[in-house]
């Protein structure tokens, strides 16, 4: 196994730094020999076979276009849970589990009715139902990739959400939903002016459905999705959202605006504004 670890090395040099690297080597070999961290520092002196070489370098080429990990092996992990990693869907960031530790926290309720707006993989909403025991959990989006990546992971992980479609963006097709409890989104919310900011392997592999919004509407989906929110929580009920560092004010503001109340923006472990918490009291 040294010689393939040194030809990995050798290979990506340059264009990923050295820590990345390295927890890319662990993750080809975890997917590879299905070792876990200490099984793959012990096996250093292991002989890989024809067939494991083939796929070390077919894995590496790859990589060398700047493809995600994650897309190349098919899977990822979030919240300690496993989950499919596919083409046309957005790959779970590690911030946005902060978000779901938010939400776990902040409730009070012992069977929650939730929904996670514009799902990808379904992870916030997985997540959620596999740390609150009772709850009912909502899935929708717009993509059919999405909703079917979504369903898979929740079999994956026996979840047991129930996934729609729905767009967030035109309301449609109309939907019947219990009370709400909990509205959560991850919605798009990068400006097309950021892309120069941004690195070639989310750029030219993860879906600009999932990614992007018009430089002149940046809260153009919370807008929509506040406004849902205030039809379909019941009194007392929160909303979350993730969302562009750059407008936590004016999110906070909106959401004020439209009559939510208690609403907090919290920085993410990067000491950035990253998330967005409120309630709804009826009057």
């Amino acid at each position: 196994m040294k010689a393939g670890i040194a030809s990995i090395r050798k290979e990506l040099a340059g264009i990923y730094s050295g820590g990345e690297i390295e927890s890319l080597i662990f993750l080809i070999f975890e997917k590879l020999k299905g070792y876990s961290r200490t099984q793959y520092l012990l096996a250093a002196d292991e002989k890989l076979s024809e067939e494991e070489l083939i796929r070390i370098e077919e894995i590496v080429a790859r990589l060398k276009n700047h493809e995600p990990i994650q897309y190349i092996l098919g899977e990822t992990e979030f919240y300690g849970l496993p989950f499919y990693s596919v083409p046309g869907v957005l790959i779970p960031r590690p911030e946005t589990e902060e978000l779901v530790q938010w939400i776990i926290q902040e409730n009070q309720l012992p069977a929650p009715t939730i929904l996670d707006m514009g799902t990808g993989t379904g992870c916030i909403a997985i997540a959620l139902r596999k740390n609150i025991l009772k709850s009912t959990v909502i899935a929708c989006d717009v993509s059919p990739v999405c909703i079917e990546t979504a369903r898979r992971n929740s079999d994956l992980n026996s979840a047991g959400i129930s996934v729609i479609e729905y767009d967030m963006l035109k309301q449609i097709p109309e939907i019947s939903l219990p009370e709400l409890d909990i509205v959560v989104s991850n919605p798009p919310y990068v400006r097309e002016t950021e892309k120069v900011k941004m690195e070639k392997n989310v750029l030219e592999y993860e879906p600009e459905l999932a990614l992007f919004v018009p430089d002149e509407r940046p809260l153009l989906f919370y807008e929509r999705i506040a406004d849902f929110a205030r039809k379909n929580l019941r009194n007392g009920g929160r909303l979350y959202f993730e969302i562009n560092e750059a407008f936590g004010h004016e999110c906070t503001e909106m959401l004020q605006e439209k009559g939510f109340s208690d609403v907090k923006l919290r920085k993410d472990i990067h000491g950035k504004d990253r998330m967005v918490g409120c309630r709804l009291l009826k009057a």
